[in-house]
């Protein structure tokens, strides 16, 4: 496999991270980016498949149509109607093993560029020892 992408820091709701972008025009994928809530690399595929999505309904002027009688069960106060649109492919990587196999064999500057430290980040949880537990009387 070629690498194809290169490493940067981005942002991802106001949390700085590490993205993927392409580097080459073969390269297979449009982008990739590391949620560090979801611990979840999401890697976005060039090719498309179609799929059914619910989309806000609009007027023949190009307006939102409201609800008369109220919300509806799923909370909205608009219609929507379903249609077939075009979208990517997307992959989810969870394991911390597997997205470091993935950027190692597809990112340029996997040697040169930290993105361990947005893993080691996101996986840091307070591990409670028998120095950190008090007890009050």
């Amino acid at each position: 496999m070629n690498k194809t992408m290169m490493l940067v820091t981005g942002s991802w709701e106001n949390r700085k991270t590490f993205k993927m972008i392409p580097a080459t025009l073969d390269c297979p994928y449009n982008e990739a980016i590391f949620d560090l809530d979801s611990k979840v690399l999401a890697v976005i595929s060039k090719e498309k498949k179609e799929s059914f999505h619910m989309l806000p309904k609009l007027s023949d002027v190009g307006e939102l149509v409201m609800i008369k009688t109220g919300k509806r069960s799923n909370g909205k106060n608009f219609a929507e109607e379903r249609k077939v649109i075009e979208t990517y492919y997307e992959y989810y990587i969870e394991q911390p093993e597997e997205i470091t196999s993935f950027v190692k064999l597809t990112a340029l500057n996997a040697d040169s560029f930290d993105f361990n430290q947005y893993l080691e980040n996101a996986y840091k949880t307070p591990v409670e020892t028998a120095d950190t537990v008090t007890t009050t009387v």
